[in-house]
C-alpha cells in the first residue's frame, strides 16, 4: 500500500494555511458501551462465584465458599478504587492548570505595570495615542484567572503595539534611562510568558487527552461533567504583526 500522505506527489496549498485555536469546550460523553462495561464489572465476580458454587459444585469446606464470595467483590472493589484514583488525578491536573495560569497572569501583571509606568512617562513628553490608555483600561488584572488570559494578553499587546512605535519616533525618549530599562524588562517578560504559555498548553494537552482515556478516566470525567480545556492562543494583532518586516 502506498503512503496515504505523500509529500512528493500529494496536493499542496501554495498559499499556506494559518492554524487558529478553536475556542470551544467539548463535554465528555459516554455511551451504552460504557454502561454495559460498568455492569459487567460489578456482576462478573458474583456471576463467576455463582457458577462455581452452583454448577461446578466443588466439595469445599464452608470457609472455602466464604473465600469464594469475598473474592466475588474484588472486581467491583478494584474498579471503585480505580475511579477514586482517576478523580484524584483529574483534581491534581486542575491544580496544575490553575498554577500555570496563575504564572502567566503574574507575568502579565508585571507587563501591565511596565505599560502603565512607561505610558505615564511618555505622556509627559508627547501627546500619547489614546488607544494606549484604552488598552491599559481594558486590562483586567487581579491575578488573571484562567478564563481571561487571552483577553489580558490581547489588551497588553495592543497597548505595547501602540506605545513602542511612538517611543521609536522620539530618540530622546529612547535614551531615557527608565524607559530603556522598562523596554529591557518587557523583552525579558515576553520570553518568560512564552515559556509559561508552553507549560500551560502542555498541561492542557494532558487534560484534554486523559479525559478521553477509556474506560475508567473517561467514565469518571463524564460523571463529573468535565469538559476540554482551551489552550492559550495569540490575538489577531500579534499574528498580523508577526508578518511585518522587522529588519
Amino acid at each position: 500500500m502506498a503512503n496515504p500522505l505523500d509529500e512528493v506527489t500529494g496536493p499542496v496549498n501554495e498559499q499556506g494555511r494559518e492554524v487558529r485555536v478553536i475556542e470551544k469546550q467539548l463535554p465528555v460523553e459516554i455511551g451504552a458501551g460504557s454502561t454495559l462495561f460498568e455492569i459487567a464489572v460489578y456482576v462478573s465476580g458474583f456471576a463467576i462465584a455463582a457458577v462455581i458454587q452452583f454448577l461446578v459444585k466443588p466439595q469445599w469446606e464452608n470457609w472455602g465458599y466464604l473465600v469464594l464470595w469475598v473474592a466475588a467483590f474484588l472486581p467491583a472493589g478494584i474498579y471503585a478504587l480505580l475511579k477514586v484514583q482517576a478523580k484524584n488525578y483529574f483534581m491534581q491536573l486542575l491544580q496544575r492548570i490553575q498554577a500555570s495560569a496563575s504564572t502567566i497572569g503574574n507575568y502579565q501583571e508585571q507587563r501591565f505595570e511596565i505599560l502603565k509606568n512607561v505610558a505615564g512617562l511618555v505622556k509627559q513628553s508627547i501627546d500619547l495615542d489614546k488607544d494606549v490608555m484604552t488598552a491599559v483600561a481594558a486590562y483586567r488584572g487581579g491575578g488573571s484567572p484562567e478564563g481571561s488570559l487571552n483577553e489580558n494578553a490581547a489588551a497588553l499587546e495592543r497597548g505595547f503595539g501602540r506605545l513602542f512605535p511612538q517611543i521609536e519616533a522620539y530618540p530622546e525618549l529612547k535614551a531615557h534611562a527608565q524607559i530603556a530599562e522598562a523596554m529591557r524588562q518587557n523583552s525579558y517578560l515576553q520570553r518568560e510568558i512564552t515559556a509559561a504559555r508552553d507549560l500551560y498548553n502542555q498541561v492542557v494537552l494532558i487534560w484534554n487527552t486523559e479525559i478521553y482515556n477509556w474506560p475508567v478516566k473517561q467514565i469518571v470525567a463524564a460523571r463529573q461533567h468535565f469538559t476540554t480545556k482551551i489552550p492559550f492562543s495569540v490575538s489577531t494583532a500579534v499574528i498580523e504583526g508577526s508578518k511585518s518586516t522587522f529588519f
